[in-house]
C-alpha cells in the first residue's frame, strides 16, 4: 500500500479504508494517542495505537521528533479537534530520536533559540507555515510575470561591476590569500586571479537585466543578491532574493502601477492559497500582541492587515510633500525622531517612512521625485524646479511595520546625461561600455523595480525578524549550517 498525504487524508470523506502514512512524532500521550505531521500540512492526523497489545519495547521509542510509518483504519474522530483518525494496525519506528538529545521537546521555543537550530525548526508549526507561504509567494512571482508575457532572465551570481556604485560587495577571488600577488605599485595584480579581473558577488541584476529588456521588452530576475553592509537589524541580511522587473517603454507612472498590481497579487495569491497557514500565523501574532502595551498593538491582526493593503489603493505623493509632513509632524517638532528633518534633501530614515506609512496615511505608500543625491546614477533625472533642486524619477513603496519593500525608478535612457552622472559620482564609464551600448543603440524609455522577496514574506507572514523569514539567515558573523 503507498504512502498517502497527511493533507489528502485530513479532507478525505471515505472511513473504513486502509491506509499508511509516514510522518514524524510531534506528540505521543496517554500511550496511545499520536500526532504525526509529514509536512504537506501545518496540521497533524491523530493514530490510535493499542497499547494492550503493542510490544512495550516500540511504545517506549514512538518519542517526539521519531520518524514513523502507521497503517490502519481511518475512522471518524470521537475527540475534538479532529474529524478523522487512524485506527492502528501496524507501527514502524523508521527513525529513533532520542527525547534526551532532541531540542524541540513539546513546549514553547523561543525563536532567538530556534535561530541556533535553524537546521531542525522546520519541524515547528510556526515555520511550517512562514516556509509553506514563503513557497507561494515564490511560485505566485513567476505565475505573475509569466501571465503577463515576461522573459524570465538569469543574471549573475558573479559579476565585474557594482549596480549600486556602493561599493559593499563581498569579493570572489581564487588567489592565495597567504600569497597576494601584487602590482609594482603594490596593488593586487587581479591578472592571476581566476576571471583575470577583480570579482564580487552581485548587489543587483539590474544592469544586465537592462540589457535584456532591450531586447525582450520585458523581463524579470528572480535570484539571490549579497551586500557586505555590516547591519545586525531585524530588517536586513547579506544573503537575500530580490524580485528586479525591467520594462522598456514604460514610464514611472507604468512602473507604479506594475509594482503595485505584483504586490496585491502576491497577497491576494497568499490569502487563497494559505489560508491554514495565515491563520495560524495570526493566532500567533495575536497572542505575541498580548505581551505588548496597549499603544503598541497592531490595530488589524495579520489577515484584516492583508485585505487591508488589498483594498486600498497605494498613496501616491513626491519626496517634497513627504518631507513637508514629515517636518511638520508632532514626533519631528517634539524631537522623538532619532533623524530630525530639517531640510530638503535629507535621506529618509525607517522611522520617517514608518510614520508615513502608520501614523500618517495609515496605508501603503509609494514616494516619487527623490533628490538625485541620494539616489543611484542610472535613474533619470528630472528637469530642476524652480528651487533649484535636482530629483530623479525615483519611487519607493513603503510598507506598514516594514518601511520600504520596493524600490525603483524610470531609467535614464539619454545617452549624455547617463555618462554625467556617472562621471559626477566616479563610476568607471569605460569599464560599463557594454551597458552605456543600451543608450547608442535604440535607446527607448525604460523602468524597472526591486522587490525585497524576505520583506515581503516578513509582511506577509506577519513575522518580526527577517532571519526568520528565510532558512538559513547569512549576516554578520553569522554564516552557520
Amino acid at each position: 500500500m503507498g504512502r498517502i498525504k497527511i493533507k489528502d487524508l485530513l479532507n478525505a470523506t471515505e472511513f473504513g479504508q486502509e491506509v499508511t502514512v509516514k510522518g514524524w512524532v510531534k506528540t505521543f500521550r496517554n500511550n496511545q494517542f499520536i500526532a504525526i505531521n509529514d509536512g504537506s500540512t501545518i496540521n497533524n492526523i491523530q493514530a490510535v495505537v493499542d497499547f494492550t497489545t503493542t510490544d512495550e519495547a516500540l511504545l517506549k521509542r514512538i518519542t517526539t521528533g521519531a520518524a514513523v510509518s502507521v497503517t490502519g483504519e481511518l475512522v471518524e474522530s470521537l475527540g475534538k479537534g479532529q474529524r478523522v483518525e487512524i485506527k492502528v494496525r501496524e507501527l514502524e519506528i523508521l527513525g529513533d530520536s532520542d527525547p534526551e538529545k532532541f531540542p524541540l521537546q513539546p513546549k514553547k521555543h523561543s525563536l532567538e533559540f530556534l535561530r541556533e537550530i535553524a537546521h531542525l525548526r522546520f519541524r515547528t508549526s510556526t515555520f511550517n507555515a512562514v516556509f509553506k507561504v514563503r513557497h507561494a509567494l515564490a511560485f505566485a512571482v513567476h505565475k505573475f510575470f509569466n501571465d503577463r508575457g515576461f522573459v524570465y532572465m538569469h543574471t549573475p551570481i558573479v559579476t565585474g561591476s557594482d549596480a549600486e556604485g556602493a561599493g559593499e560587495m563581498f569579493r570572489v577571488t581564487t588567489l592565495d590569500l597567504d600569497n597576494i600577488p601584487r602590482n609594482e605599485d603594490g596593488s593586487i595584480n587581479f591578472k592571476e586571479d581566476f576571471f583575470g579581473k577583480s570579482t564580487n558577488l552581485t548587489v543587483s541584476g539590474q544592469l544586465e537585466g537592462e540589457l535584456a529588456a532591450m531586447a525582450f521588452g520585458e523581463i524579470y530576475t528572480f535570484g539571490p543578491t549579497f551586500r557586505a553592509e555590516n547591519s545586525n537589524t531585524t530588517r536586513h541580511l547579506a544573503e537575500f532574493w530580490m524580485i528586479e522587473p525591467e520594462m522598456a517603454f514604460y514610464d514611472l507612472n507604468d512602473n507604479m502601477n506594475l509594482a503595485e498590481d505584483l504586490l496585491k497579487y502576491l497577497i491576494r495569491y497568499a490569502l487563497d492559497n494559505c489560508s491554514d497557514e495565515l491563520e495560524f500565523l495570526k493566532a500567533r501574532l495575536l497572542e505575541e500582541e498580548k505581551q505588548k502595551p496597549q499603544n503598541e498593538r497592531s490595530d488589524l491582526d495579520l489577515i484584516a492587515k492583508l485585505n487591508f493593503c488589498l483594498e486600498n489603493s497605494f498613496e501616491r505623493l513626491t519626496y517634497t510633500e513627504a518631507i513637508n509632513i514629515l517636518k511638520n509632524s508632532k514626533p519631528n517638532q517634539k524631537k522623538q525622531f532619532k533623524y530630525l528633518i530639517e531640510n530638503w534633501g535629507a535621506d529618509l530614515q525607517s522611522e520617517h517612512e514608518r510614520y508615513l506609512v502608520e501614523k500618517h496615511f495609515k496605508k501603503p505608500v509609494i514616494l516619487t521625485d527623490y533628490p538625485a543625491e541620494i539616489k543611484a546614477f542610472y535613474m533619470r533625472q528630472n528637469e530642476v524646479d524652480a528651487e533649484g533642486r535636482k530629483t530623479v524619477r525615483a519611487m519607493d513603496i513603503l510598507f506598514p511595520g516594514i518601511g520600504e519593500i520596493v524600490g525603483g525608478s524610470q531609467r535614464e535612457e539619454r545617452l549624455e546625461l547617463l555618462e554625467q552622472r556617472m562621471r559626477e559620482m566616479h563610476i568607471p564609464v569605460e569599464e560599463m561600455s557594454w551597458f552605456l551600448d543600451t543608450r547608442r543603440f535604440g535607446s527607448a524609455p525604460h523602468a524597472g523595480f526591486g522587490l525585497g522577496f524576505e520583506r515581503l514574506v516578513l509582511f506577509v507572514t506577519g513575522m518580526t525578524n527577517i532571519r526568520d523569514v528565510i532558512p538559513f539567515p547569512r549576516t554578520p558573523k553569522n554564516a552557520e549550517f
